[in-house]
């Protein structure tokens, strides 16, 4: 069986991380998890090594907040450059969000979807995808952004802004990411864009986005300029 690492950056996930590596311990029994914390003041990267002598987890700890696409960035670089290898090396890597929103349940139907495609996106834009507890202020932000940036970008994909997604190892090593300039949330939409361009054949399957149940979402006015105004940089890239 091709091995899988799941890939899920934390900023104070102490609330929901235990959770989330319970449920994919279910799901997903032979799984490899990578976790990267950006020194959390709620102490979740010290749960996550305690938690680490139990389940199969590394834990990554950055010095300070420095954003969602970089955290996944530094992880799948330290992936590709072999820093894991005592787990073996990996075919398909999936990255998650650590807040119960997405469903480790998912993983296995995305693994499987992997034998056609090279890259899967959970979708809450495609036939049987959904939201749940979101209001209709954020209902209305997610789907604006999600048109604006297939109409730019020139993409078929419904959901480019979802953050749940499992990559075949070469697609990771084709898309340069030492090239990503996206900082926060526009890494989903950037990643994407680039795996499109270089030919990667992609698919989405349908999801059930949950708003988190503890803590705060990281979305706040910067991120959002920044998906718009860097939407546009990427339109005219070389």
């Amino acid at each position: 069986m091709t091995r899988v690492f799941i890939v899920t950056p934390t900023y104070n996930e102490r609330g929901n991380l235990e959770e989330l590596i319970k449920r994919t311990a279910e799901a997903v029994p032979d799984f490899k998890m990578i976790v990267i914390d950006d020194n959390s003041p709620d102490g979740t990267g010290e749960l996550a090594k305690k938690l680490a002598q139990t389940y199969p987890i590394k834990v990554l700890c950055r010095k300070e907040k420095a954003g969602l696409g970089t955290a996944y960035a530094y992880a799948f670089k330290k992936i590709l450059a072999g820093e894991f290898d005592d787990w073996g090396q990996p075919g398909l890597i999936v990255q998650m969000d650590a807040d119960l929103s997405h469903d480790p349940l998912v993983i296995p139907r995305m693994i499987k979807e992997t034998q056609n495609h090279d890259l899967v996106l959970g979708s809450r834009y495609i036939p049987g995808g959904q939201i749940v507890n979101w209001n209709t202020a954020r209902r209305l932000l997610s789907r604006f952004g999600n048109i604006y940036a297939r109409a730019v970008l020139g993409l078929p994909y419904r959901d480019l802004t979802g953050g749940f997604k499992c990559f075949k190892r070469h697609v990771l090593e084709n898309i340069d990411l030492d090239s990503l300039s996206s900082v926060g949330y526009n890494f989903q939409i950037e990643t994407t864009h680039k795996a499109h361009l270089a030919g990667h054949k992609i698919n989405e399957i349908p999801i059930t986005f949950t708003e988190r149940k503890e803590g705060k979402s990281k979305i706040n006015l910067p991120i959002i300029l920044e998906s718009f105004w860097r939407v546009l940089l990427l339109r005219f890239q070389k």
